[in-house]
């Protein structure tokens, strides 16, 4: 009995690699979008912090140099924030395009795994015909001997 090769497993092992690399791929962009994303709420944080510092500072006692230092700062972080949220977006696009990626490359690995199930299971319909075939050739050249050895 002839082993079962199915002819196309290079591409279904490189389609796997595929698969993996897009995986990663994928990992590094989500990774990287949650770093711009704390990126961004620090800076929100850190923008709430000067204008606490500023509300505390009108409170108190009134002090025009250091309001000015602050208000510039938070302008700052405006400018910061506006920033980063434009980083925010293109780290969520990059990773949108490594999702789009990763499900064609699963796409195609399935395809692969089908269209091997399906040789695989042509294979055994052969191997059964084949075996089935064996049986009724022994019990012909038996029932054939039997005839002989009656006669």
């Amino acid at each position: 009995m002839k082993k079962f090769r199915y002819s196309m497993q290079s591409l279904l092992v490189i389609k796997q690699k595929l698969e993996d690399q897009a995986k990663a791929a994928y990992g590094a962009a989500k990774l990287r979008l949650n770093e711009e994303e704390e990126r961004l709420e620090a800076l929100y944080r850190k923008r709430e912090a000067y204008v606490e510092e500023k509300r505390q500072v009108m409170a108190t006692r009134l002090d025009v140099p250091k309001l000015n230092r602050l208000q510039l700062a938070v302008e700052a972080t405006d400018d910061q924030i506006v920033r980063q949220k434009q980083n925010v977006k293109k780290a969520e696009l990059a990773m949108r395009a490594a999702e789009e990626r990763l499900v064609e490359s699963m796409t195609e690995r399935k395809t692969q795994e089908r269209l091997r199930e399906n040789a695989f299971e042509v294979y055994r319909q052969e191997m059964n015909a084949e075996e089935q075939k064996e049986i009724d050739e022994r019990t012909s050249f038996q029932y054939g001997k039997q005839e002989a050895e009656e006669a």
